[in-house]
């Protein structure tokens, strides 16, 4: 897991040429100003998800990782903690391929993410976003990067 703020994001562009282009697309728009929804960047290879919702508190929350997707998290508005562990460190349900997804169960840690934090979960990374801070729930702009691990 990398957490940092957006201003940083070109020391982790070098990672691989997905991860540039994530971060590219993230450093370019002003996601307070686009409409919630996908937006492909390289098929499905890289493609992003602007999303707007209320924080929840943490026992509503999923531990959830993937497969098939690297996530880069960007918290454009507002502010949220995100859940993390590490994988092996967690109960593992069934792995829904079609969604890619794992859900989890287990205890984390809980980090903050003000507006212009990125973090990048990679598939050994269990995370559960959206958390509501201590002050209780808050809307949050988001943009959630999905860059293919393989080919």
């Amino acid at each position: 897991m990398i957490l940092d703020q957006l201003d940083h994001a070109a020391l982790y562009a070098g990672v691989n040429d997905r991860l540039a282009t994530a971060f590219q697309y993230l450093a370019a728009h002003d996601f307070t100003q686009i409409e919630p929804g996908r937006y492909e960047l390289d098929g499905e290879r890289v493609y992003a998800m602007v999303q707007q919702y209320d924080t929840k508190p943490s026992n509503q929350g999923k531990w959830e990782a993937h497969r098939q997707y690297i996530d880069v998290q960007y918290v454009a508005a507002g502010t949220e903690r995100m859940g993390y562990a590490p994988l092996e460190s967690l109960s593992a349900g069934p792995y829904h391929e079609d969604g890619d997804y794992l859900l989890l169960e287990g205890e984390g840690i809980f980090l903050p993410m003000p507006a212009g934090t990125f973090v990048v979960l990679a598939p050994q990374d269990a995370h559960m976003p959206g958390v509501a801070s201590v002050s209780g729930p808050s809307p949050v702009r988001k943009v959630v990067v999905k860059v293919q691990v393989g080919p």
